[in-house]
């Protein structure tokens, strides 16, 4: 599942729709609208095998990699978090989501950058 935080761009929403890409979102779908950020991390523990995709950057934390869920800071202008989604989900090391879980990750326009669990280090990868 692509779960949206729920200060996602409304206007990126219908973008994701015409690319076919499902998603809930927090506040609609998933939970209850004023979720606190402290809050998301026991959700995603219980929703498992989720992507979660958020504009804010608290949530790019190696201490957060976990097997059952990937967390995606989306490092982007509003107006492009859709394609930025997009890219990531078709990014040939992240277009599945047994490959996404575990990793915690910063989509910026020139890399991908992730922590992963046991890791010292971030790794980048190129688009």
């Amino acid at each position: 599942m692509n779960l949206l935080d729920e200060n996602f761009p409304a206007d990126q929403l219908p973008l994701l729709r015409t690319w076919h890409i499902p998603f809930r979102k927090i506040g609609r779908e998933v939970s209850h609208l004023g979720m606190e950020d402290p809050d998301i991390i026991p959700l995603l523990h219980r929703i498992r095998h989720v992507t979660f995709f958020t504009h804010d950057r608290g949530f790019f934390d190696a201490g957060l990699c976990h097997g059952q869920y990937c967390l995606v800071w989306l490092d982007v202008p509003p107006d492009a978090v859709a394609l930025f989604i997009r890219r990531l989900l078709k990014h040939p090391r992240l277009d599945t989501t047994a490959k996404r879980l575990g990793p915690v990750v910063r989509a910026h326009p020139d890399a991908v950058e992730f922590w992963q669990r046991n890791r010292p280090d971030p790794r980048h990868i190129a688009w």
